[in-house]
Formats: C-alpha cells, sequence, structure tokens
C-alpha cells in the first residue's frame, strides 16, 4: 500500500480525498488536526447589543473574499 502524505495536500485536496476514502481514519485525523490549529476570531458575543450588524459584516465580508479569488 502506498503511504499518503497528507501535508502535500491542500486543505480541500484533503477533504475530497477523505470523502472519496471515508476508511482512511489517518485523513480525516490529519484533517481535524489542521482545523484545530486554526485561529479562531471572536465576531461578536451572544450578548452584544450589535450582534446581528457584526453577523451580517462577517458573512459580507466572507462572501465578498470568495468572489474574488
Amino acid at each position: 500500500m502506498t503511504q499518503i502524505n497528507y501535508d502535500d495536500m491542500s486543505d480541500q485536496e484533503l477533504k475530497r480525498y477523505y470523502f472519496s476514502n471515508r476508511e482512511d481514519k489517518l485523513a480525516l485525523q490529519a484533517y481535524l488536526d489542521r482545523l484545530s490549529k486554526r485561529e479562531r476570531k471572536i465576531i461578536a458575543t451572544a450578548d452584544d447589543p450589535d450582534f446581528e450588524t457584526k453577523i451580517k459584516a462577517a458573512i459580507q465580508e466572507k462572501m465578498q473574499m470568495k468572489s474574488k479569488s
């Protein structure tokens, strides 16, 4: 069996690989490890008076970034 190098795969490639090879638990673990290492930006807290405005702005920003790529 060929050794798969998950580090050489992009996030998207690794995700696609796992969905095509669901029995490969190492691929799932590699993907989850990547996700857990990412920095998470807190947009707003539940009791923030501007919660809805901040969430909408974050969604809009994400959509703009997606359309540019």
